[in-house]
């Protein structure tokens, strides 16, 4: 007779992956992807270093379905903020708010999911990740444009030059070291807000009202 697994068996083993990627979240997130190692993950998850290998084989699918995961939420967040603004501009402000503190909110997870240097070939949840948010955000300077609200561009190219600005901005290495006051998050996500909005044809004074008008989104939103 052909084995199938219960519900509850089926449950147990979802929160068990979890528990390992939740794991695998708190490490990278305080000692970037470096601290992301099979038995120290086994031991916050509270689980076997061979339970760990049963679920993830390798830690290069480890450390890429983390990647694939924190991008999701990312994405879900920015799509979330984006969809509850009550215009395309505004809409586009918020899901470039959005990025900007995630990214600032966790800057170690953020630069190991970006470009951290990792023992394992991780290329392809890299690309993916940045391929997903860049097209939310050509998506949302798209609809922006066929509004009227935005002159006529080349929406793909657009994004991934503001979300590579984001990036190098916020969390390269000539990203400023002293964002961990509130004030001073806030302060930068406001200034990347405003050169995103500039960037693609946003005229000053409405670029600056989009800006206080976007809601920027709880620190503790990311990694929740």
């Amino acid at each position: 007779m052909v084995y199938r697994r219960t519900h509850q068996v089926v449950k147990r083993l979802a929160a068990r992956r979890s528990a390992i990627l939740s794991a695998a979240r708190d490490a990278a997130a305080a000692g970037g992807m470096a601290a992301v190692q099979i038995a120290p993950v086994a031991v916050r998850a509270n689980v076997a270093a061979g339970t760990v290998y049963r679920y993830f084989p390798s830690k290069a699918e480890l450390i890429s379905e983390l990647i694939t995961e924190v991008s999701r939420d990312e994405l879900t967040a920015i799509r979330r903020a984006a969809d509850a603004a009550p215009g395309p501009s505004s809409a586009l402000a918020a899901a470039v708010t959005t990025i900007a503190v995630h990214v600032l909110s966790q800057r170690k997870l953020a630069w190991g999911i970006l470009a951290e240097p990792v023992d394992v070939d991780v290329t392809a949840s890299r690309l993916a990740s940045r391929r997903d948010i860049s097209g939310e955000l050509a998506m949302r300077i798209d609809a922006a444009v066929r509004a009227g609200h935005l002159p006529a561009q080349d929406t793909a190219l657009a994004a991934t030059a503001l979300l590579g600005a984001l990036h190098e901005a916020l969390v390269g290495p000539l990203a400023p070291a002293n964002l961990d006051d509130p004030i001073k998050l806030r302060d930068a996500v406001q200034t990347v807000t405003l050169l995103a909005l500039r960037a693609v044809g946003v005229m000053d004074a409405r670029a600056r009202g989009l800006v206080v008008q976007a809601t920027t989104p709880a620190k503790a939103l990311v990694g929740a």
